[in-house]
């Protein structure tokens, strides 16, 4: 195949509507659909808006903005639940259950509503607790055939969702918190909402032999915290801890419903693709961290780490009752494989430094 057939190639996949190139390079009409479903929606939320609050809630792709992630009680900008019109708030809730699965929205429900029982916990605290406190943020125009971008963030919650010309869906960083992570007194007396993410990796730690758990349990104080914060862009963590291929059938599936209970947060379609992309790089290398004791109620933190992709959890502040919970890739936070992919391509047209 020569040079020049392949440049050409490039440009003619660049230049294409969006939904062939989908289906020319991933071949899931699903996600071509959810993608339609997303700008769809996206468009109904902004038109729903006032000339105000899109000034407020829409930036440029490129604006640094758009990297300015954080999972704390802190000012934000976009355009939060707390100004949005009757009509506005149901657009804007459609968005969410397009952009969430239905358990995903779910749970993100959940997390916000805990804003309100902090508000009962920590009486004249120094956290403005309310659950109206949750923006939205668009970053480009969205389109099929254009960059774009969504945030939803608030306390304990954000989501990233990129889109690059068709090229696919990035949906990262996500995080997810939950404080408290059980609730002890009042109305909601019980509930834990990342009940499952804990639960599976305890279950995981405790049924290791003695080999396994030599290998996966380190021996240090729990960290206060997830190793990676909200850096804008990770690396791998050490490459420590029992890995998948060294654990039996009954493990290897407690480690593969960790994955999937984050994954399943997403729609069908992205999901899908997140399985896909770790099975493609290799199971067998994917290995699990546990860091604190194993007793429910006491500190601790664990960890899933494969070749392009980061799992942290932590549970130690307020008394081992407060989670932290996080999914990074290495190479497609804020979508930026997807970019590389699709200026690569423009390059080998172009030329070097040109921006399609």
């Amino acid at each position: 195949m020569t040079k020049l057939f392949m440049q050409r190639l490039l440009h003619t996949l660049c230049l294409l509507p969006a939904v062939l190139f989908l289906q020319v390079t991933t071949a899931q009409p699903a996600r071509v659909e959810l993608s339609q479903e997303m700008v769809a929606a996206a468009n109904t939320f902004l038109g729903s808006l006032s000339e105000f609050q899109r000034s407020k809630g829409i930036y440029e792709f490129d604006d640094e903005e758009r990297l300015n992630w954080h999972f704390i009680p802190r000012d934000r900008n976009g355009i939060p639940l707390k100004s949005m019109t009757e009509a506005e708030r149901r657009a804007a809730e459609q968005l969410l259950q397009t952009f969430f699965s239905a358990k995903g929205y779910q749970k993100s429900e959940a997390v916000r509503g805990l804003e309100a029982v902090l508000a009962e916990i920590e009486v004249n605290g120094r956290f403005d607790r309310d659950p109206e406190l949750y923006y939205l943020t668009v970053f480009g125009t969205p389109g099929m055939d254009t960059q774009w971008a969504l945030r939803y963030e608030g306390h304990h919650q954000a989501f990233n969702w990129t889109f690059v010309r068709g090229m696919g869906i990035a949906s990262s960083p996500q995080f997810f918190g939950s404080n408290p992570a059980e609730v002890r007194a009042g109305p909601k007396l019980g509930t834990r909402v990342l009940h499952a993410e804990e639960d599976l990796a305890r279950d995981l730690v405790t049924s290791l032999d003695s080999t396994q758990a030599a290998q996966a349990i380190l021996l240090m104080d729990a960290p206060r915290d997830i190793f990676t914060g909200a850096e804008k862009e990770i690396t791998a963590l050490d490459d420590v801890g029992v890995s998948f291929a060294a654990l039996n059938s009954r493990q290897k599936r407690l480690l593969i419903s960790i994955i999937e209970e984050l994954t399943s947060t997403q729609p069908s379609a992205i999901a899908e693709q997140r399985m896909a992309m770790i099975r493609e790089d290799g199971m067998d290398s994917i290995k699990f961290v546990w860091i604190g004791s194993t007793e429910r109620g006491d500190a601790h933190y664990y960890r899933v780490q494969g070749p392009g992709f980061l799992i942290e959890y932590d549970n130690t502040q307020n008394n081992a009752n407060h989670v932290h919970l996080v999914w990074r890739d290495f190479a497609g936070d804020f979508g930026r494989d997807l970019l590389r992919m699709h200026y690569d391509a423009v390059a080998a047209e172009f030329g070097p430094g040109h921006r399609h």
